[in-house]
């Protein structure tokens, strides 16, 4: 994966002779589904396309940003995958690959490009979104993740090694303990037994859970501030915008925080800011 990232990178920064660029990008969320099924997709692609194209996932955020998601960074340190090898969106000019006719897009855990993105959608070829896969209910969606998984198990199973297995598997274990439901869709089980039964040395299910679910609740070097930035949504009728943000905590430290407003749940506290 590292070959891979590097290569990538580097040929980036030749871009002037490339003819055709495919990128695999992710939402703005950049939450480890969206990251992790990004560049395995990429990996995918770059394996099975021809050689005069060049496969990309691209984070869809600032590289300044990146320090604020502490769970994706604490997976890819894990691997000793480092940062100075991915892509960010601020690093690439899609929109002028797209003028040139060099772009393709695919994109994953989303159907919707952003409203400043809207004249990319000529360049979208594929979309792995979730929400299309899920059984109806929010709380058991499947994740972008899972689905890419299915796919390469379908189409070239030989190209997961024992470190995309890892990086696949926690994004999706991740995801079902993010969820409402908390809980694993018969989707999701099925495509972790197969990874699991392929590379039996994988940490257990409950080591990987607990230590993604403390790098999420107490993230190290974090500031409140950049904690609701990392998770903030804009809502706006044109006229008046609502952001709305989430912080991950547990009861305890919430009772430790009363003077911040919001709502308690057993994990989370939700913040609104109204800006006029």
């Amino acid at each position: 994966m590292e070959e891979f990232l590097q290569r990538a990178r580097s040929r980036l920064n030749r871009s002037k002779h490339l003819e055709k660029v495919h990128v695999v990008l992710g939402s703005k969320s950049c939450d480890l589904d969206s990251l992790i099924s990004a560049v395995a997709y990429a990996y995918f692609l770059d394996k099975v396309s021809p050689p005069d194209v060049l496969c990309l996932p691209v984070l869809n955020i600032p590289r300044r940003d990146f320090s604020f998601f502490t769970e994706t960074r604490f997976i890819l340190e894990e691997l000793n995958i480092p940062e100075s090898f991915h892509i960010f969106r601020d690093e690439i000019n899609l929109h002028q690959l797209n003028a040139e006719g060099k772009l393709s897009l695919t994109l994953t855990n989303s159907n919707m490009l952003t409203s400043e993105d809207k004249s990319l959608e000529s360049a979208v070829v594929k979309v792995i979104n979730p929400d299309e896969q899920c059984d109806g209910s929010l709380e058991l969606q499947a994740s972008s993740s899972s689905l890419v998984v299915k796919e390469i198990l379908q189409e070239a199973p030989e190209l997961i090694t024992q470190q995309l297995a890892y990086l696949l598997r926690g994004s999706i274990l991740f995801k079902c303990m993010s969820s409402e439901a908390d809980t694993i869709t018969e989707q999701q089980e099925k495509v972790l037994s197969v990874l699991e039964e392929k590379f039996p040395d994988l940490p257990p299910r409950e080591e990987i859970i607990s230590v993604l679910q403390e790098t999420q609740f107490n993230p190290q070097g974090v500031s409140i501030e950049e904690v609701m930035l990392k998770d903030l949504k804009e809502i706006s009728d044109g006229e008046i915008k609502i952001a709305i943000s989430t912080v991950h905590m547990t009861l305890e430290e919430r009772n430790d925080h009363s003077q911040f407003p919001g709502t308690q749940t057993n994990h989370q506290l939700w913040l609104i800011c109204l800006c006029l």
